[in-house]
């Protein structure tokens, strides 16, 4: 469930706004959302888990409140973000 080196890499090249950039707000949500959709799919092989129940839960409070701090931020930055990271439909 848990993401690799070169999976977290990955995210951060695509995401990050200059070289060094591993801690962005854009990048934290787009950590979090990769980690989501996992653990989403472990849930539905896995219904009574509820301990990964809640921490999908912390996460996606995370997530909500880091997206709300880049929509007050930009309004643009929020919607091109979302649309890469295909979030809210």
């Amino acid at each position: 469930m848990s993401l690799t080196q070169t999976e977290k890499q990955e995210i951060f090249s695509q995401y990050q706004t200059h070289d060094t950039d591993t801690g962005s707000a854009e990048v934290q949500v787009a950590m979090l959302t990769e980690r989501i959709n996992r653990l989403s799919m472990h849930l539905r092989s896995n219904k009574k888990d509820y301990s990964s129940q809640r921490g999908l839960m912390k996460m996606i409070s995370q997530r909500k409140s880091l997206l709300g701090y880049i929509r007050k931020r930009s309004e643009e930055d929020y919607r091109n973000l979302i649309t890469r990271l295909g979030i809210r439909g």
